[in-house]
């Protein structure tokens, strides 16, 4: 008992004498003028984070739901595979070594090439603001982007974040040393076990939600919310510079686009427009 005492006032030691100060630096923020609202003029590459009419994150407002009876179930076909912690200076991410599966979108295959996390969530759900944000991207080979997002509220510890909160903190001690981008080996990750089969999601054409903000990009809302605890939330932010541990760009508007809902025929008789926090 004496030890798991030690190392957990140890972690939280590291946590705060750390702040994480920028080390290293991208061409854009999320505070001041390299934030959000200036994305758009930082560089010619940028214009669509200024000028694009389909721009991500979005409000998933009742009003702008749609059930749509023709989409079809997220089809995942995901394998364990090696894979790394990586500290991409505007997030933390994971990257997959090999083959890591796919999920088959409307009859095309879209191969998971990494995951990330933004806190707060990006999404909104009725002007509402979720702790935390997952997302998972997917590319075809013709380059077509598909993220699938899981949004996350504090409770008990998520168990994906768990298996890996050891290396969360040797992350951070690493970036307080200095170590540009330095990864670090997860071994084994099991895609499956973040289970993104589900009875409902909801579906819409957006964007990137950082520079360059590329527009065409399908995105998939799981609506069954996890929940993380608030020391995994912690460690999440942890490594991220100042600029970057609220790494949530605004809500964009819709510009007439519609949301489209999926829900399994045996849900839909139980099924309303109301998304449970």
């Amino acid at each position: 008992m004496a030890l798991k005492i030690h190392f957990s006032i140890l972690s939280i030691a590291v946590l705060a004498i750390c702040t994480s100060a920028d080390l290293y630096s991208v061409n854009f923020s999320y505070t001041g003028e390299n934030g959000p609202e200036h994305w758009g003029s930082l560089s010619p590459s940028f214009a669509a984070c200024s000028n694009g009419k389909a721009q991500s994150p979005v409000d998933l407002k009742k009003v702008d739901i749609v059930l749509n009876k023709h989409l079809k179930s997220l089809d995942e076909h995901y394998l364990p595979t090696n894979a790394t912690l990586v500290n991409n200076i505007f997030n933390i991410g994971v990257h997959f070594e090999g083959q890591v599966g796919d999920i088959n979108i409307n009859g095309k295959n879209y191969s998971l090439k990494q995951l990330h996390w933004h806190s707060p969530a990006e999404h909104r759900v009725n002007g509402f603001k979720h702790d935390a944000e997952m997302h998972l991207v997917h590319q075809t080979k013709d380059n077509d982007t598909a993220v699938v997002a899981v949004l996350y509220k504090l409770g008990d510890p998520d168990p994906i974040i768990s298996k890996i909160e050891d290396k969360l903190i040797e992350l951070d001690k690493e970036t307080c040393a200095g170590y540009k981008g330095a990864p670090i080996a997860l071994g084994t990750f099991d895609v499956k076990e973040i289970n993104t089969r589900t009875h409902k999601y909801y579906r819409y054409v957006g964007s990137l939600t950082t520079p360059p903000c590329t527009q065409g990009v399908t995105w998939h809302i799981l609506r069954k919310v996890r929940t993380l605890s608030k020391k995994q939330l912690e460690l999440l932010k942890a490594p991220l510079g100042v600029g970057f541990k609220h790494n949530a760009r605004p809500v964009q508007p819709l510009n007439g686009r519609k949301i489209e809902k999926y829900c399994h025929p045996s849900k839909r008789h139980r099924d309303s427009t109301k998304y449970h926090k």
